[in-house]
């Protein structure tokens, strides 16, 4: 077995804290939800309601951080209000997030049947 050392281009801890941040956003799987949706159109708060379940004000607060964190912007379209990702890499590592979770459960085993 061969043991790998430690990189010496390891990222500096404010480097890693700040990624640590990007993660603990994207923990929240309503907020998952909505960056999936919105990574592929452009949608109202009420569509994003109907399609990720909740209420409006929860809806609303989650775009907020999402809008901080300069994840996605939004455009005024007559009386509605559209949200869309900008943040490409915030695309590819909520889809690859959602891809390594169906591949790891296409390769699991299935569980023995309980003995008895």
């Amino acid at each position: 077995m061969t043991t790998r050392t430690p990189s010496h281009d390891a990222p500096k801890r404010d480097v890693l804290d700040d990624a640590a941040e990007v993660f603990q956003l994207l923990s929240a799987p309503g907020r998952l939800h909505l960056l999936w949706i919105l990574s592929n159109d452009e949608v109202d708060v009420s569509a994003l309601v109907a399609a990720v379940g909740g209420t409006k004000a929860g809806i609303s607060q989650h775009l907020a951080k999402l809008r901080l964190a300069g994840w996605i912007d939004a455009r005024r379209d007559g009386r509605r209000i559209l949200y869309r990702v900008i943040d490409q890499h915030i695309v590819t590592l909520v889809h690859q997030g959602v891809e390594h979770v169906l591949d790891q459960r296409a390769t699991r085993q299935p569980k023995p049947a309980p003995l008895g």
